[in-house]
């Protein structure tokens, strides 16, 4: 498959198994040699880029593992656990439940908050304050638009990603994030809106800061 292409980035942080590092690959040798020049300028040389030994080896030992069949039927079986049982709960999620995360559908589940009070940043402030539970926004926040004229446009979906670390959680942790969900299920009407206090001009879902409404 890689045969087919001039190149290929990845980054380690998810089947890699580690917490930084990835790499570029590149079939033409004089793309290759400029970004090695490049590398040595900026992050480093080539056999290293920028990260200490240890990440290395981390890394190398991720690949290895990340394609064992056991490991894999385990996580994929986890997040389909935890996608089966809040569907169970009626909790609208985007279906099928893939490999690394769960995604609920916020617009539905708080079905009474407007876009502009952005429901998914909404239930992501609710699931850490119930039970400190951090997952992230991918909606409004993260893609919606700010127009020249002040108004916001916002994202076509409002999700929120509960993602699993790799050989982190147990089947305890999963059931709690259940019990958590199932506890915000019984007063979700009751879950406020946010509304944006200050953010920056680029890349705003990592520093904005918000106030319940």
């Amino acid at each position: 498959m890689f045969r087919l292409a001039d190149g290929c980035i990845m980054s380690g942080k998810k089947d890699g198994l580690v917490n930084i590092g990835g790499f570029l690959a590149l079939n033409n040798d004089e793309w290759a040699e400029e970004a090695k020049n490049l590398s040595i300028l900026t992050e480093g040389f080539p056999t290293y880029g920028g990260l200490a030994g240890r990440d290395l080896a981390a890394f190398a030992q991720g690949l290895k593992e990340v394609v064992d069949e056991s490991y894999l039927q385990y996580r994929i079986a986890s997040i389909k656990y935890l996608g089966d049982r809040l569907t169970a709960l009626n909790i609208p999620i985007v279906q099928p439940p893939g490999g690394h995360a769960i995604y609920v559908d916020a617009k539905s589940f708080l079905g009474h908050l407007s876009t502009d009070s952005f429901p998914a940043q909404a239930l992501a402030v609710e699931l850490y304050m119930e039970g400190g539970i951090r997952s992230v926004e991918i909606g409004s926040v993260m893609f919606g638009k700010l127009l020249s004229d002040g108004r916001e446009e916002p994202s076509r979906m409002e999700l929120v990603r509960l993602a699993l670390p790799r050989r982190v959680y147990t089947q305890s942790h999963v059931d709690y994030i259940i019990e958590v969900c199932s506890n915000i299920l019984k007063h979700k009407e009751q879950v406020q809106g946010v509304k944006i206090i200050s953010q920056s001009r680029f890349l705003r879902h990592f520093t904005a800061k918000f106030e319940l409404i």
